[in-house]
């Protein structure tokens, strides 16, 4: 079901509040651009800083300007269950595809805790759940073990988004888990190591920028052409080590796209933009890769 190279929307500002003719237009080059999802509301859409209206706004206009060319997986992860499960289900009724749930973070729940909190929002829908691992952002990760007793106690369960930066997790998970439930990569820089290993796409970052490149990577990595995935993959390597190197995500995905003349690089506290010397350096990358 998740096949593909997915995009983790930005969520753009204008005058503090969200652009969203700029938004459609970022959804028709994402589309235009060749990529199979669209993921509003991640951590790169700054999902914790946006109130619960926008929240539901930004997954609303997803949905209208996608009309349905590609997949809508709406992030509507919490550490507070009841507010997971509220987004969840406002999702589900507004046509969401599937919805994105990271591991709660802040609380650290047991994995018996975790168990207990994925359990609860998947009996609230009936939509299929992308789980999504960060231990770098959410101190704990969702051990193999639990994302084993999720996908048998809860169908809908379908997959995971792992982010933490580890391969070997990739075989971990298909050796304990059925051919169902599907793995991706929350990194854009190990999507293709990633693959060899078994997963089925990214969730990626890069692609608000570049979304044919990211596309035609993981299109080359499912069919088998490993030659052209590594020509892909060096090409775009610069871009995805500069992105993770310079600051916290989206702060410079959003700087770049502002670079290309996409959006406005806009960022909500607590966080900020690139000091001047940092987007001087984002800038002298963006052209040398003939990206502005």
């Amino acid at each position: 079901m998740f096949e593909g190279a997915h995009t983790a929307l930005v969520t753009p500002f204008r005058d503090r509040e969200f652009d969203e003719p700029a938004f459609r237009a970022l959804i028709d080059r994402q589309i235009d651009g060749g990529i199979s999802g669209l993921v509003p509301c991640g951590t790169t859409g700054e999902s914790p800083t946006l109130s619960p209206d926008e929240h539901r706004r930004v997954i609303e206009v997803t949905i209208d300007a996608n009309a349905g060319r590609a997949l809508v997986i709406a992030g509507t992860g919490s550490n507070s269950t009841r507010e997971a499960i509220a987004m969840t289900q406002a999702a589900e009724r507004a046509g969401a595809d599937a919805a994105l749930l990271v591991c709660p973070y802040y609380n650290k729940p047991s994995q018996e805790g975790l168990f207990q909190h994925y359990k609860a929002i998947a009996e609230s829908t009936a939509l299929p759940l992308m789980l999504y691992s960060i231990p770098g952002r959410s101190v704990i990760e969702i051990s193999v073990d639990t994302q084993a007793r999720l996908h048998e106690a809860c169908p809908n369960i379908k997959a995971m988004k792992e982010a933490g930066g580890d391969v070997t997790r990739v075989a971990e998970i298909r050796a304990a888990l059925p051919d169902s439930y599907e793995v991706l990569s929350g990194d854009d820089a190990l999507a293709l190591s990633f693959m060899e290993h078994g997963a089925v796409g990214v969730v990626s970052v890069a692609s608000n920028l570049i979304p044919e490149q990211l596309a035609s990577l993981v299109k080359a990595m499912a069919s088998g052409d490993r030659t052209l995935a590594d020509s892909i993959n060096a090409d775009c390597g610069k871009l995805f080590a500069g992105l993770l190197q310079l600051d916290t995500n989206p702060v410079p995905i959003k700087e770049a796209m502002a670079l290309a003349g996409m959006i406005d690089a806009q960022i909500r506290l607590p966080l900020v933009a690139l000091s001047d010397e940092k987007r001087a350096g984002l800038k002298a990358l963006l052209s040398d890769l003939k990206l502005i």
